[in-house]
């Protein structure tokens, strides 16, 4: 059978999708096959402008509702409540624009409290109100890299009007105790927003319990096994945003445009999915225990604890002709390694927590950062001292594996990481500071692998030092 080059080059981005191994999932996540599924039939089959009356648009619409009550579903909100936007930074930019940039155009004062940890799309957004005549408090993390709820509170004033506190920290994966200082936040009549982009999909979200006094929270698509490009933003009832965009009254005259249909779909089909892998276990654990063990170099870490009814079914053998052969590929990780490696949020944990343990049993004067306090079950943050990350993520590339030393957006900065460094460490320290990040789709034999490849890289660069 003749091979055309579109399929050769597919096999060739097949063979080097299964070969490879992949630890930066706090950058992006491949899309699930199913997924994948659910959005295709939007982009040509079903590809009505929801806002319009007839029965193309009708259906693409009930698509998106049927996407918001799955995001929904997975923060335990109400629909209505559910904003779609293009990401987290779109998030995080409305939440912020939109409660205090009313303040401005009225001439009010207006003080915004956030943290030195956030994501640069929570602090460039603080900067850019603070030019505009907002107050700006940055509060510290502890050692740990923990916002103490205490702080936050000595930080408010009579004119405090948000407080935006991330939920997990994309660099270390420390979770933040978001209940507690939403709960001093209400207290004072303050709204809060919490940037929650690396938490959805890896901890329980529960924006009627324990988040009830969360007023807004970003989540971001791609960082749960959903496409680039979609997002949320939850608007709690009775919260007053200003829209950052002008145009028709779309998603409740909150965030104008037409929506991206095949987008919100994947979104939708992402949380449904997402929702049933956070529920095979009790997971609450997660977001409320600490790691009671001090880590040092050598010692092992301790254990830290829609529809089909919507779009006509199409032949198995057109679809599948349809479907790429990296979805294929996805398929085949997914088939195996909900068997063999992460089918839960425990699962997952335990992978990282031998990964951790290997590296520090293997490597002296290696440290994990934040390890004293939760984390998300996939992230680790690790220093070799005398090593620069920098070199380190190169020869880690060279060996097929796939790693970071802070957030993707800021890849090619010189500078070190801001978030390290507000928790203390120095700059010879950041710049020794590697972030490991798994998928569901991390195996026993893909650590394995890094157990034997990192040591051997960190020896050589310290051997060239």
């Amino acid at each position: 059978m003749r091979v055309t080059p579109q399929e050769s080059l597919s096999q060739a981005t097949y063979n080097e999708f299964m070969q490879r191994i992949y630890l930066d999932a706090n950058a992006t996540t491949p899309v699930l096959p199913k997924v994948i599924e659910a959005m295709y039939p939007f982009w040509s089959d079903s590809f009505g402008n929801p806002s319009s009356a007839h029965q193309s648009g009708q259906r693409t619409r009930s698509a998106v509702e049927h996407a918001r009550a799955s995001v929904a579903a997975l923060l335990t909100c109400t629909p209505k409540e559910i904003v779609f936007t293009s990401g987290g930074t779109e998030g995080n930019n409305l939440a912020l624009s939109g409660i205090l940039q009313p303040f401005l155009d009225r001439k009010e004062q207006a003080h915004l409290i956030t943290s030195r940890i956030e994501h640069h799309a929570v602090l460039y957004a603080a900067e850019a109100l603070e030019r505009r005549g907002v107050e700006v408090t940055y509060v510290a993390p502890t050692r740990d890299g923990v916002i103490d709820p205490a702080t936050v509170e000595a930080a408010l004033k009579p004119h405090t009007k948000l407080v935006s506190i991330m939920l997990a920290n994309n660099e270390t994966g420390a979770i933040q105790p978001i209940g507690d200082i939403a709960r001093i936040a209400e207290q004072h009549h303050v709204l809060l927003h919490t940037d929650a982009v690396q938490g959805a999909g890896k901890v329980l979200l529960d924006l009627s319990g324990e988040l009830t006094n969360v007023n807004l929270l970003t989540i971001s698509g791609h960082k749960m096994y959903a496409p680039q490009g979609t997002g949320v933003l939850f608007v709690r009832k009775g919260v007053t945003l200003a829209p950052l965009f002008y145009g028709g009254p779309h998603e409740r005259q909150r965030r104008a445009g037409t929506e991206n249909v095949p987008g919100i779909v994947a979104l939708g089909k992402a949380a449904d999915l997402a929702n049933t892998w956070l529920c095979t276990v009790n997971t609450a654990n997660l977001v409320t225990s600490a790691v009671s063990t001090e880590v040092h170099p050598h010692e092992s870490v301790v254990s830290t604890e829609h529809a089909s009814s919507l779009h006509p079914e199409q032949a198995p053998d057109a679809r599948s002709r349809r479907i790429s052969v990296f979805a294929e590929a996805s398929a085949k990780r997914e088939r195996v390694n909900f068997e063999s490696a992460s089918s839960n949020p425990r699962t997952l944990q335990v992978l990282r927590d031998r990964l951790e343990q290997g590296l520090l049993a293997t490597i002296p004067n290696a440290y994990i950062n934040a390890c004293q306090v939760p984390r998300v079950p996939n992230t680790t943050n690790i220093r070799f001292s005398g090593v620069d990350a920098e070199a380190l993520l190169i020869a880690l590339d060279l060996h097929g594996i796939a790693a970071s030393f802070g957030a993707a957006c800021m890849s090619g900065a010189t500078e070190p990481s801001h978030v390290l460094l507000a928790m203390g460490l120095t700059p010879m320290e950041a710049r020794s500071s590697l972030r490991l990040s798994l998928t569901r789709f991390t195996t026993p034999a893909e650590i394995d692998r890094v157990l034997e490849i990192i040591p051997t890289a960190v020896a050589r660069l310290r051997s060239l030092a």
